[in-house]
């Protein structure tokens, strides 16, 4: 699932209208829809961390679904990849 519609999700089964979402990102209420419909890439991590923390969900989590690193992996890339390599290769 995709980082929008995960979300989307998340909000609505916490019973969070958009509108009270969006203010309490400190954003348009159209922005925040058009991320959640799948319209617009995912935001910058302040507001992806922002999200995770308001929804009370692992940000790391958030990060994934967004297809990012989080911000304090953007700083280790090269050791966050090596160690990935490294890991037994598994059947999905």
């Amino acid at each position: 699932m995709a980082y929008g519609s995960y979300i989307r999700r998340e909000r609505e089964k916490r019973d969070i209208s958009l509108t009270d979402f969006a203010r309490k990102l400190g954003i348009s209420p159209a922005y925040w829809s058009r991320i959640e419909r799948e319209m617009e890439k995912p935001p910058k991590d302040e507001l992806i961390q922002k999200a995770a923390e308001i929804l009370g969900l692992d940000p790391d989590d958030s990060f994934i679904r967004a297809r990012r690193f989080p911000p304090d992996m953007q700083r280790n890339v090269g050791r966050a990849v090596r160690a990935y390599r490294k890991l037994p290769k598994t059947r999905e």
